[in-house]
C-alpha cells in the first residue's frame, strides 16, 4: 500500500531542496512533515513550488484521468515509474515540453528535446535528469550530478544510527555511453538530528535514494519498476548522447 502522495513526493524532494537546487525555502517545514508523516494543505503549497517536477505530475495525472497531481500513484510514476507513464500520449508530452522550454532554449536544442517523446520518452524524473538537465543549464551537468540527481536503489548491507550502507549499481560512462556499473557499496544518510524517513528497515531490504539521502523502503514491484524505467531512459539518452 502506498503512503500519502504528498509525503511520498516530499521524501524525494527533501534533499535537493535542502541543497538549494529546487523548490522553496521551507526545507525545515518540509522535513517536519515527512518525519511526522503528516500532510495538510500547507504541504501541498510547498510542493507546488517544485517547478521542475510539478508540470510532470499534472501531465501524468490528467493523462490518467486522476484529479489530484499528488495522488500517490502519480507521484510514484514520476519518481519510481509505473504503468501510468505509458498512458501519456506522445503529442501531449511533446506539447508540454514545448510550452515549458520553447522560450528558454535555442531552436536546435529545443528540437533535440522535442525529439525525445516520439522516441519513447516518458514524463519521468530520470528522463529529466538524463535528457533535460544538460539542455536547460540546470545544475552543473556532470556524471556526479546525474548519479546524485537520479533516483537510485540499493540493498541494505549495514544499518547505523545516522546512515545505511547499501549495495547498488552506480551510473557510469563507458565508451561514451551511459550504463549501470558493477555493484559497489554506497553510504546513505538517513537521519538528521535523530529524525528521518526510514526508521524500520532491515538488512536485505531495498531502499531508494536521492542526493545521498535514503528516501523510503521499496517493495519488489517498485524495485522492478525503478530498474525498468531507469534502464529504458538510459538507453534512450544514449541514442543522442
Amino acid at each position: 500500500m502506498l503512503i500519502d502522495g504528498t509525503i511520498m513526493f516530499a521524501r524525494y524532494a527533501f534533499m535537493p531542496n535542502k541543497l538549494g537546487y529546487c523548490g522553496s525555502d521551507d526545507n525545515g517545514t518540509l522535513f517536519e512533515y515527512c518525519a511526522a508523516k503528516h500532510t495538510d494543505p500547507g504541504l501541498v503549497i510547498i510542493l507546488q513550488k517544485f517547478e521542475a517536477a510539478y508540470p510532470y505530475l499534472k501531465l501524468i495525472a490528467s493523462s490518467n484521468h486522476i484529479s489530484d497531481p499528488f495522488d500517490a500513484r502519480v507521484v510514484e510514476a514520476y519518481w519510481l515509474g509505473n504503468e501510468l507513464l505509458d498512458q501519456v500520449e506522445v503529442a501531449r508530452f511533446y506539447q508540454s515540453l514545448k510550452e515549458r522550454f520553447a522560450r528558454r532554449l535555442n531552436p536546435q536544442t529545443l528540437a533535440y528535446l522535442l525529439g525525445k517523446p516520439p522516441l519513447g520518452a516518458r514524463p519521468y524524473h530520470n528522463f529529466h535528469v538524463f535528457d533535460v538537465h544538460s539542455r536547460i543549464g540546470a545544475l552543473n551537468h556532470s556524471m556526479d550530478t546525474m548519479e546524485n540527481c537520479r533516483i537510485g536503489w540499493g540493498q541494505v548491507k549495514e544499518i547505523a544510527a545516522t546512515h545505511l550502507v547499501v549495495k547498488h549499481q552506480p551510473l557510469v560512462l563507458e565508451c561514451g555511453k551511459l550504463k549501470l556499473g558493477e555493484p559497489t557499496e554506497k553510504r546513505l544518510l538517513r537521519q538528521i538530528n535523530g529524525a528521518g524517513f526510514i526508521t524500520n528497515c532491515q538488512v536485505g531490504d531495498f531502499v531508494s535514494f536521492h542526493w545521498g539521502w535514503a528516501c523510503e523502503i521499496l517493495t519488489p514491484r517498485q524495485v522492478q519498476n525503478l530498474q525498468k524505467y531507469t534502464k529504458y531512459h538510459i538507453k534512450l539518452a544514449n541514442q543522442t548522447l
